[in-house]
């Protein structure tokens, strides 16, 4: 992967893509790559050759329609960032300068792609599809426009720029997701078993278990009390 520096110029990208998205596309290229090439009426963010690199920073859903078309005749990778540290810039934009920056407190990891999976956990079944994570640091640019989230108190999310990459890690079926289970959970069990297990709120690990159940690594057994078993 290319280094990552920080004062290019991000003209690479015409479809009013943020700058994380950019840089994204800069580090990944290679050479012989063609950017934003249109295949079967569909502008792609990197071909090379035959195959076909779409990065997704969020919202898997906006996507899925193209992927299942275009996995039909290509071999297709959709690359997702999974931010693991954040720096939150807020702008002053009536005296253009910044008024402070600070560490989001949240930082996610490789298990929290269950968050997006779960808008096409069957697509990863497909032999012409794969998934690569890539952990990744960012700043994300606020600027106090008064048109923001209620829970941001009207500042508004202006751009995201990534800092650094820390990690690539690449799914090419679903027997690679099985690898989230923790080795001390033994089957059958149930979610809140797998919560507890993974240290992460009920709510993913109810993604996480529906994904796998709609790849055909997971199956529903039986149940404990009121709530499902599941074993491989």
């Amino acid at each position: 992967m290319k280094e990552l520096i920080l004062s290019k110029p991000h003209n690479i990208g015409t479809l009013h893509e943020s700058t994380l998205h950019a840089d994204l596309k800069w580090l990944l290229s290679e050479s012989h790559d063609q950017l934003e090439k249109r295949v079967e009426n569909f502008v792609i963010d990197i071909v090379r050759d035959d195959f076909l690199i779409e990065i997704q920073t969020a919202n898997f859903s906006n996507i899925r329609r193209k992927l299942e078309k275009l996995v039909q005749n290509h071999k297709v990778r959709l690359v997702h960032p999974i931010v693991q540290d954040k720096w939150i810039i807020n702008i002053d934009t009536q005296l253009d300068k910044t008024i402070r920056r600070r560490l989001s407190p949240k930082h996610c990891s490789y298990i929290d792609i269950f968050e997006e999976l779960i808008r096409i956990p069957d697509m990863i079944s497909h032999p012409n599809f794969e998934i690569e994570i890539i952990l990744v640091q960012i700043e994300e640019v606020r600027e106090n426009s008064g048109n923001g989230s209620w829970r941001r108190k009207g500042w508004s999310i202006y751009d995201k720029k990534l800092i650094s990459v820390l990690e690539r890690k690449e799914f090419r079926n679903p027997s690679d997701f099985l690898n989230f289970i923790p080795k001390s959970l033994e089957p059958p069990f149930t979610n809140f078993e797998l919560a507890h297990s993974l240290k992460k709120p009920l709510r993913l690990a109810r993604k996480m278990s529906y994904c796998l159940r709609k790849m055909g690594m997971l199956k529903v057994i039986g149940k404990r009390g009121r709530a499902y078993l599941y074993d491989l």
